[in-house]
């Protein structure tokens, strides 16, 4: 053989035995889908728009929003548990679709803690309990005793089963043995109007969205559920402070990618993570909103694993002791 096609012959398996790694483009090198499991202008739509906002300019490539609607966020959560590991469709999960929706219904068809690779906590979101500002009561203590006492079953409205405003108010209802006729909206967009058009007497809901409705007077807010006021909100008292410290819980947002996603490109996309959290215009935005920004050790993977476990457990008992009612 010439020594040209014995050169040949060596550039051919060269190029069979390098590795596949080197012969695809890095990553990202296209734009990145983010699922969201509720529709646009929701709490959680938001938040992944300001974050994701700040992360495509890090990694250097466009990040489309798609809002997958329905069955209180799981079907997002199923589209994105599906996709393929590849780092170009990822989803913002939250407290419902981690942690009490799985809760509530074993057979959802996912498991958070092993099917979803955590990318790191985006925010925490403080959540209200929220009446129609008709009702005849003037603070928490108050709403609890017109709520245990009244004739006919009042109205609680939600966006879903195992959705974050279900879920809360499971919570709230369990801790204080009431039994609401619950009912339910395709999102919390038309259950808050629902509260000030006073059809409906009481809701729980996350501050990005109420606090807009509070400071006009359009509802009243009896509680927050955090360890400490909002700055935003600062005449509503915790729920401690009025008198149920047991209502403590956080609508948190978080990244997560389909298991087998590959650890490098999990780094990538909680480094860019870490980096929006930093940035001083982003934190204001999520300030803003009444956020709750995590430190540098609550949003590493390796937290939010702990976290979705941990938020398992604690719903479990939560879903499982009330009779879920409607009309």
């Amino acid at each position: 053989m010439q020594p040209a096609g014995i050169a040949a012959l060596g550039l051919l398996g060269l190029a069979l035995t390098t590795p596949p790694s080197l012969g695809q483009s890095a990553y990202p090198s296209r734009p990145i889908t983010v699922i969201v499991p509720f529709a646009a202008g929701g709490p959680t739509d938001i938040v992944a728009r300001i974050v994701t906002g700040h992360m495509a300019a890090t990694l250097g490539q466009q990040i489309i929003i798609e809002n997958v609607v329905g069955s209180g966020g799981t079907t997002a959560a199923i589209r994105a548990m599906r996709s393929t590991p590849d780092g170009y469709t990822i989803m913002m999960g939250h407290m419902g679709t981690h942690g009490a929706a799985v809760a509530l219904n074993p057979t959802v068809g996912y498991s958070p803690s092993h099917d979803f690779e955590p990318i790191g906590m985006a925010v925490g979101m403080p959540v209200l309990i929220l009446v129609r500002k008709k009702l005849p009561a003037e603070n928490l203590t108050e709403f609890i005793a017109y709520l245990r006492d009244h004739a006919f079953p009042l109205t609680m409205a939600h966006a879903g089963l195992g959705s974050v405003s279900f879920a809360t108010c499971l919570l709230f209802n369990s801790i204080i043995d009431a039994h609401p006729a619950m009912v339910a909206f395709q999102g919390t967009g038309p259950a808050m109007q629902a509260l000030i058009a006073g059809r409906i007497d009481y809701m729980c809901d996350q501050i990005v969205s109420a606090a807009p409705q509070i400071g006009a007077g359009m509802i009243k807010s009896f509680a927050i559920a955090s360890p400490q006021r909002s700055p935003i909100l600062p005449d509503v008292p915790t729920a401690a402070e009025a008198g149920l410290e047991a209502f403590q819980v956080s609508a948190w947002n978080a990244l997560f990618a389909p298991k087998r996603t590959p650890p490098t490109i999990i780094t990538q996309l909680n480094d860019a993570l870490g980096q929006a959290l930093d940035d001083p215009l982003t934190r204001k935005q999520l300030l803003e909103l009444g956020s709750e920004i995590p430190g540098t050790d609550g949003r590493t993977p390796g937290a939010l694993t702990n976290l979705v476990n941990s938020e398992i457990v604690k719903w479990m008992p939560v879903t499982h002791s009330v009779t879920v009612t409607g009309r």
